[in-house]
């Protein structure tokens, strides 16, 4: 009888994305507990060779591939409704992490099992320098106004993921920031795992580091707002 895997890690490849990287897959390699591995794609444009390359480069077993709409909020729900552990951890196809941070996260998902986990944010270094400053911004926003971002790598128990209500997949953008603040206003609380989970930079570079940094910081205050009032009005009226 196959056990039940402790933990699902849920990764959706976007319709840009032509591979999954390899740095990835050598820190998927060195998941040290019962787990399953699941890569949501929105195409076909992953042929059958290739998830059988990946696959194989994961030692073979708890590992699979599905299709799923196209839409992050999509994939990570399709990805979520199939798996089997009994925690869930969503990363983005160009995370990368070492075995430290795992270990932290999983005494983190023990000790905390009702929460919803993140990790501190460092960008890699395919970006321009001035990223160190978006990294210490996501940080800080993190722990003193309790919204991290989804390449902060979320953790949670299936069961409250399921109660959630999993993402929204009717927000025009930031279905993770938002997924935060309902779970916040169904009084989940967040923890923290003080290590830092590395994330690419690249379209900072491609569509520039201001225009891009302005943008963010517009939307998320924007979409933040009104969720932060239902939050107070739910808590203290």
């Amino acid at each position: 009888m196959t056990s039940t895997p402790l933990l699902s890690v849920i990764i959706p490849i976007g319709p840009d994305e032509l591979s999954v990287p390899q740095g990835l897959l050598d820190d998927l390699q060195h998941i040290s507990v019962t787990r399953e591995i699941i890569f949501v794609t929105c195409n076909e444009s992953f042929d059958e060779g290739y998830r059988q390359h990946c696959t194989k480069a994961l030692g073979g077993s708890g590992v699979f591939w599905m299709n799923a709409g196209q839409g992050r909020a999509i994939q990570m729900n399709a990805g979520a409704l199939s798996a089997s552990g009994q925690y869930l951890w969503f990363l983005h196809v160009d995370s990368r992490f070492d075995q430290s941070l795992f270990v932290s996260l999983i005494d983190n998902l023990s000790v905390y099992p009702e929460r919803l986990h993140y990790c501190l944010l460092k960008f890699l270094a395919d970006g321009p320098s001035s990223m160190v400053f978006n990294g210490m911004g996501a940080n800080l926003r993190s722990r003193i106004l309790g919204a991290p971002f989804g390449d902060q790598g979320f953790a949670i128990k299936r069961s409250v993921f399921s109660s959630l209500g999993g993402y929204p997949e009717n927000a025009a953008y930031g279905e993770d920031h938002l997924f935060v603040w309902y779970a916040r206003q169904q009084g989940v609380k967040l923890k923290c795992c003080r290590k830092y989970l590395k994330t690419s930079a690249r379209k900072y570079t491609q569509k520039g580091w201001f225009a891009l940094t302005s943008r963010y910081q517009y939307l998320w205050i924007k979409q933040a707002m009104p969720e932060l009032c239902t939050l107070i009005k739910k808590r203290y009226f």
